[in-house]
């Protein structure tokens, strides 16, 4: 099976990407503990223009981030593994599955709880870290391992956006959303008149970022609208959506991402942090990322496939949907901005965010463990 070089870009930035964010996560949380603990705090409450640092990045660079997941989902639709209904069956039931299972499992730990807003935290996959990890294997992975969790972890995304948009928006804005939502339009009209230039859908989606984030709903849901009224064309290295994404890698995968896990892991390590894990918020996260996202990810797959809605290719067998399925459990940035949107408590948040960690260092690390075990030590 062939790789797209635009692919192998997509994959190769994000295995790179994971290693970074590590080493991000690391340095944030050892500053956050050390002797220079307030000026490093402070430095992400800053405020410009009436917001925090942290509020920057989260909602406006954030929405870059948005942007090139749009791009790649849009490519996947298009030309990609996506695009032909048989073949794509089987990454999207395998990520309905292992979003609804995870969800399901934090639920049980917390209906009718304060802690019921999270049920979202444990549903999405983190691309970084899981092609980060998966890379670690070198090429004894086969090419439909790497593009069956990258789909996955891209569909995971977008029901990641689609859960942000439905249970974690506030009050309607309606004006501000109508304007957003016209300008949105207005970028299909110029799609449909084959306007190519990046710039008036770049200028444009600035401004429905602006009226979205007064609306509401929250911001980086402009980025995913922008990537779909951006042509796509042939997909070829001449269309600007394939323009556009091969100049968002690097500075997505070595700056946005980096910066948001810099400002959002700075977690005061207190000497009883571990009693929280014991609470039922904390159960029902790890319980759903080490758990259930491998559960679910496995009994979709095998129910599609005894069923004949899809099928698996020659060179991928239940092992390896096992092992990709463990590194689908590496939650970490999708999780960790679902906690900001779900709750309001500092506490909970910082405890949240240790249960997300360390639940996406046992995720993948048993999927590691299963990838190097059931892959032949031969490479493609």
């Amino acid at each position: 099976m062939k790789l797209t070089k635009l692919f192998t870009d997509f994959f190769n930035s994000g295995k790179s990407g994971g290693l970074v964010l590590l080493a991000c996560t690391a340095v944030s949380i050892l500053l956050t503990n050390s002797p220079w603990q307030v000026q490093y705090i402070s430095l992400w409450n800053i405020e410009i223009a009436d917001h925090t640092t942290t509020h920057w990045i989260n909602d406006g660079l954030m929405a870059i981030f948005f942007l090139l997941v749009g791009l790649e989902l849009e490519r996947e639709v298009y030309i990609g593994e996506l695009s032909n209904i048989r073949n794509s069956l089987l990454p999207i039931l395998a990520a309905l599955g292992g979003m609804l299972v995870p969800a399901g499992v934090h639920l049980l730990f917390n209906f009718n709880t304060s802690f019921q807003a999270g049920a979202g935290i444990p549903m999405a996959t983190d691309i970084a870290f899981a092609l980060g990890v998966l890379s670690l294997l070198g090429n004894r992975v086969p090419p439909s391992v790497k593009i069956f969790l990258t789909a996955l972890a891209v569909i995971d995304d977008l029901g990641a956006i689609l859960v942000i948009a439905i249970f974690y928006t506030g009050t309607l804005q309606w004006v501000n959303l109508v304007i957003a939502l016209s300008i949105f339009v207005g970028l299909l009209v110029l799609n449909r008149l084959k306007v190519r230039n990046l710039i008036p859908y770049l200028a444009a989606g600035v401004v429905m970022w602006y009226f979205m984030l007064h609306s509401g709903i929250h911001a980086t849901i402009s980025g995913v609208l922008l990537a779909f009224a951006i042509p796509f064309g042939d997909g070829s290295e001449k269309s600007s959506s394939y323009i556009l994404q091969h100049v968002l890698h690097k500075p997505v995968a070595f700056i946005i991402l980096p910066l948001f896990a810099l400002a959002n892991t700075s977690i005061v390590i207190h000497p009883e942090w571990y009693q929280s894990l014991s609470e039922s918020n904390s159960l029902g996260i790890a319980a759903g990322l080490i758990i259930g996202k491998p559960i679910g990810i496995i009994l979709f797959s095998y129910l599609s496939i005894v069923t004949g809605l899809t099928k698996m290719s020659e060179d991928m067998g239940f092992k390896e949907i096992l092992g990709a399925s463990l590194l689908g459990g590496i939650g970490f940035t999708m999780s960790i901005f679902i906690t900001l949107l779900a709750f309001q408590d500092d506490q909970i948040i910082e405890q949240s965010k240790i249960a997300i960690m360390l639940s996406s260092v046992v995720a993948g690390s048993l999927g590691y463990i299963v990838l190097k075990w059931c892959l032949k030590k031969t490479g493609y």
